[in-house]
């Protein structure tokens, strides 16, 4: 209410009360005059609220307000005002919100809209499509009673969604379907979901054909090898000529049978999503069975290896994979650290799950190389991997590994000054001794 309508209503109540006590003059009765008006004006205030009521519980959006003089008439028309202007933006928003489902239900790729709980609230066709959600009768209900796959569940309830996540559609396992979750709101989830089946239909391809002929170049390789190897052996009765070049030929020999033995061991990685033979692992034996290849692999170069390795804290997954992957990291600590450099190694396990740390003081990555020192054949020196024997599928191997065991490498490095691998493994897949039940 403004200052000037306060003053008419100021002025309007001591007319009444004027009134009121001319009323009482004439009539002799001044309290009852008094009553009398006052009771009046507020039956009159009553009966306006009461309108104002009854149009607020009954109008239509169109209606105008009830006729009324003075500050009730102001007091229905503010509010008339104010309800127009409401319904103005509720249509403008709706009509944004039109145009972004509208938009959204064109896109070829799911979009679906989650709850702090997991259940569907919203999707497009192209979810009912690939996913099989029908409108109206799964809204509300939890996404993992539609899409039932165990790495499912677990990408669900992961904190972080960095990398997405393949699986075959649920309604149809030709469909390959890749999985992106995205956090909004109050811990609501938006879910892309796309169909990546050409991509991994040529991806299969590929792995298959690499497979393949890796497979089919052991056998020649072994054959030249074999002859190499006699011929070095009796090589003084051919021409000792020849005895640097037959040399040169088996290195070279043993270099490829290296590359194919990575090639297949990458293939049999990416034949299936976690090992078979998924058993506790004494991590702090296995590095210790490493520690010592590793000091072999040092040998004249002298370098300080340290191992510090809670005897604890087991790992399930296969042993075997494991010790691929640690021997890489770990080999490849010593090839690239100076002599008489430092090599740390450290296991150990926190409320975030169970880690595996190797720095080394040696050469160093630049930083534009960390992204893709996992790919693979990818080398941050060309000269440097053909001088220490390496095939640019080390990192490729760990990653995969990794990828197996549910875990994942950060990789740190100062030019000049060494690197740190670390590799991080979530609690579900620790084993703590010291938990287990006597």
């Amino acid at each position: 209410m403004n200052h000037d309508w306060r003053g008419v209503v100021i002025r309007r109540l001591l007319l009444l009360v004027a009134a009121c006590l001319l009323v009482g003059l004439i009539s002799g009765e001044y309290a009852w005059a008094l009553v009398a008006g006052l009771a009046g004006y507020l039956g009159w205030t009553l009966w306006q609220l009461l309108r104002l009521q009854r149009w607020l519980k009954h109008h239509q959006p169109d209606e105008p307000p009830p006729f009324a003089h003075g500050l009730w008439g102001e007091v229905f028309d503010a509010i008339y005002h104010l309800q127009r202007r409401d319904q103005r933006a509720r249509g403008r928003l709706q009509a944004v919100i039109d145009r972004a489902q509208e938009s959204t239900a064109a896109l070829r790729d799911a979009v679906v809209m989650l709850d702090a709980d997991g259940n569907l609230e919203w999707w497009n066709r192209a979810a009912e499509t690939m996913l099989g959600l029908k409108t109206p009768q799964d809204s509300g209900q939890p996404v993992i009673n539609l899409v039932r796959h165990p790495r499912f569940k677990e990408y669900l309830e992961q904190t972080q969604h960095v990398d997405p996540l393949e699986l075959p559609s649920p309604i149809n396992d030709r469909l390959r379907l890749q999985f992106q979750l995205t956090h909004y709101g109050n811990g609501e989830h938006l879910m892309l979901v796309r169909d990546i089946t050409r991509v991994h239909q040529l991806e299969q391809m590929r792995k298959d054909f690499v497979a393949n002929v890796s497979h089919e170049l052991r056998t020649p390789l072994t054959v030249i090898a074999g002859y190499l190897e006699t011929l070095l052996d009796n090589v003084e009765d051919v021409n000792p000529r020849w005895l640097r070049p037959l040399q040169q030929m088996q290195q070279q020999g043993a270099r490829m049978q290296t590359l194919l033995n990575d090639l297949l061991l990458l293939a049999k990685l990416e034949a299936t999503d976690y090992p078979s033979d998924n058993q506790p692992v004494a991590v702090d034996e296995l590095l210790q069975t490493i520690k010592a290849d590793a000091q072999a692999l040092s040998a004249a170069r002298q370098h300080r290896i340290s191992l510090d390795a809670a005897a604890d804290v087991q790992l399930k997954g296969s042993e075997a994979e494991l010790r691929s992957a640690f021997s890489n990291l770990i080999f490849n600590a010593v090839k690239y650290t100076p002599d008489g450099g430092d090599v740390r190694i450290r296991w150990w396990a926190d409320a975030q799950g169970a880690h595996l740390t190797v720095q080394d003081s040696g050469i160093g990555i630049e930083a534009h190389h960390l992204p893709r020192v996992t790919e693979r054949f990818y080398r941050v020196d060309s000269s440097r991997a053909s001088h220490t024997g390496g095939t640019g599928l080390g990192l490729a191997i760990v990653k995969h590994v990794l990828l197996r065991h549910r875990g994942r490498l950060d990789i740190s490095s100062v030019l000049g000054q060494g690197s740190t691998f670390t590799c991080h493994f979530p609690l579900s897949q620790v084993v703590r001794e010291d938990l287990q039940p006597s």
